[in-house]
């Protein structure tokens, strides 16, 4: 059931148009994607939807009682609640008929006080009133509330902490589970992953993944949209093109339908410069002039194709070095560090090796000191104790979140120039230039950028430096996916040597060959990228439940071997399995190849040469022995 649906939707601020022509359409249990460069119009056209903004054109149709929960990109509880009175606001009708049924409960204990009928009155009211509170989720309410409270990562604050002594994603975190509470028929959300640590992340895919209405996103995070939904719009140009699938498969599609347009374009050209070449020769001479006219007619009446428009102009970053490091780049021994005004150390007994050309993702909850430990690593903070050695010739590029370290009052250019004076303006517009400002764009102030152009700025001075080991606090922040994907393959081909922080999952599987998971007192190393972390502390949550299944009065080197015993057999297992889905693919490619044969052996030009025949019927033989053979490994290893 479609539930909104827009015609030509158009908007303009003056002069300059946002979004044009927009043509979507939303069904009750529809996943969908909005994606687009920044400055696209994603917003405006959730601010649209979501009936916060007017606009110029088109038509919007929905029906009159659809429930719509919008979530803007910096909304914030601003509320003098606690954070549980704030989140039973959502449920204040059910509060309200609670009241009802504890009133009614009371009459019904004073049954002397009221005649048969007055009685059988209030049972009847108090069954239909609990009737209605039980099927409206009045015996779980506070269940939800507890759920949505501990899966944004707020199980450890007490829930009577008033809202307004809380940080600003502590908030934005807020807004959003009361607006999960609500549970809007249409739900849509503008960049609701901001402010939410990995583990925060997987419970919000998994609770939109089994959300009972419809769900309209716009996300930077490509993971997150390939968890969460089916169908994707790419906004470029004021225009929207619908894609169905996740959002890596959107990228495929695109991929193949502008090379597939390209084609047909190529192809439509090249027929109509045939076409032209034999009306110019032809049209002049008496015998051919005829077919020459019906040549032209048929061209001037041909539906002409356009060049397929490619992508939007993209940066074009690249990472350089001065010289190389040694090998050895960086060394951490029993780091500790705390804060002057705390009762304990943030983190504690950090160990960490890093060799000169690997990429290191620093993970792990929100608070637990990554920041920290990267401007400990580049000397803004100076830690309580333990070292910190740098190697030989390591030079150290550090790209700060918050950006502080760009000059507002400054202008782009100046950012820049001021920094490297000997350098040519040119150059430095070039370079500039790569990091998508182009013409006045150079000689705006730096206090006039939005966030992505900071972030853009912010590596065009990272590029400059040509430093070897580059300190990256959460580079992807602020920049929409195009710039992300350039930022990716920029990192993939840097010489030197990457640590970084980044709740970006996507980015951690294409940059990192390390996961260094932070715990408060020490480091775990995992030798792979975020899907092989993910898969091993799975692996690690599966053997200590295994191992606190085991029975309890079993000796400690009785548990060791059975634990030993039981991985040896889940490997085995895991083998056998992998054996079975081979056998059955070779299995199923010789069957064919069988009754290929099979089926040309029946043909007059085989059955009628000899020779060929048996050719044929010895290799049908060598087939079916194959097949045997395999067939009885693949049984074998079945009944095991």
């Amino acid at each position: 059931m479609i539930i909104m649906q827009l015609n030509g939707i158009s908007k303009s601020y003056g002069a300059e148009e946002i979004i044009s022509n927009i043509k979507l359409e939303i069904k009750d249990k529809d996943r969908i994607a909005i994606v687009g460069r920044n400055g696209a119009g994603k917003s405006t056209l959730l601010k649209i939807m979501a009936n916060e903004l007017s606009y110029d054109d088109g038509e919007l149709f929905k029906p009159k009682d659809l429930t719509i929960g919008y979530l803007s990109q910096h909304t914030g509880l601003e509320s003098g609640n606690t954070i549980w009175n704030e989140m039973l606001e959502v449920f204040e009708s059910l509060l309200i008929q609670e009241k009802e049924l504890r009133i009614l409960e009371k009459k019904m204990i004073e049954v002397d006080k009221m005649s048969e009928k007055e009685y059988e009155k209030v049972l009847k009211d108090y069954d239909s009133l609990q009737q209605s509170f039980e099927d409206n989720g009045g015996y779980r309410y506070e269940a939800d509330i507890k759920a949505v409270l501990s899966g944004l990562n707020f199980q450890d604050y007490d829930d009577q902490t008033p809202i307004n002594e809380l940080s600003g994603g502590q908030k934005t975190r807020l807004a959003l589970g009361k607006l999960l509470l609500t549970k809007p028929a249409l739900l849509i959300l503008d960049e609701p992953t901001n402010h939410l640590d990995i583990e925060t992340l997987s419970w919000l895919e998994n609770y939109l993944v089994s959300y009972p209405g419809a769900v309209t996103i716009v996300s930077h995070d490509r993971y997150f949209l390939d968890k969460t939904v089916s169908i994707v719009y790419e906004i470029s140009r004021h225009n929207t093109k619908k894609y169905h699938g996740t959002y890596s498969d959107f990228l495929q599609q695109k991929a193949l339908n502008y090379e597939q347009e390209l084609k047909e374009f190529e192809k439509q050209q090249t027929e109509i410069k045939k076409m032209e070449e034999f009306i110019q020769k032809n049209i002049v001479r008496a015998s051919t002039t005829k077919r020459a006219q019906s040549r032209r007619k048929q061209l001037e009446k041909m539906d002409k194709l356009d060049r397929p428009l490619g992508d939007e102009a993209s940066a074009s970053m690249s990472f350089q070095i001065n010289k190389r490091s040694g090998n050895d780049v960086l060394k951490i021994n029993q780091l500790s560090f705390q804060y002057d005004d705390e009762n304990e150390p943030l983190f504690k007994d950090l160990k960490l090796h890093i060799n000169r050309g690997e990429s290191i993702a620093l993970v792990g909850p929100n608070g637990v000191g990554k920041t920290t430990l990267l401007k400990t690593i580049i000397g803004k903070l100076t830690q309580t104790s333990g070292q910190i050695q740098l190697g030989t010739n390591v030079q150290v590029g550090y790209y700060d979140q918050e950006q502080a370290n760009l000059n507002s009052s400054k202008t782009v250019l100046n950012e820049l120039w001021d920094e490297y004076p000997h350098i040519n303006e040119k150059d430095i517009r070039t370079v500039l230039g790569n990091f998508l400002f182009s013409g006045d764009d150079v000689l705006k102030p730096v206090n006039s950028l939005s966030g992505g152009e900071k972030a853009r700025l912010a590596l065009a001075k990272l590029r400059m430096q040509k430093a070897n080991l580059l300190v990256l606090d959460e580079p992807t922040n602020h920049l929409d996916i195009d710039s992300k994907e350039v930022l990716e393959a920029a990192l993939i081909d840097f010489p030197g040597t990457i640590i970084f922080v980044s709740h970006d999952r996507y980015f951690i599987n294409k940059i990192a060959d390390q996961v260094v998971e932070m715990q408060k007192d020490g480091v775990t190393v995992y030798l792979g990228d975020y899907d092989y972390y993910m898969e091993k502390k799975q692996e690690e949550e599966e053997l200590i439940k295994l191992q606190e299944t085991e029975e309890t009065t079993d000796h400690a080197d009785d548990k060791k071997r059975s634990f030993k015993e039981e991985k040896k057999l889940q490997s085995e297992q895991r083998k056998r399995e992998r054996q079975i889905a081979k056998l059955e693919e070779t299995i199923e490619k010789l069957e064919e190849e069988l009754s290929s044969l099979e089926e040309k052996m029946t043909e007059p030009e085989v059955y009628e040469d000899h020779e060929k025949a048996l050719e044929f019927t010895n290799k049908s033989n060598e087939l079916k022995h194959e097949i045997e053979k395999l067939m009885e490994e693949w049984t074998a290893l079945q009944d095991v």
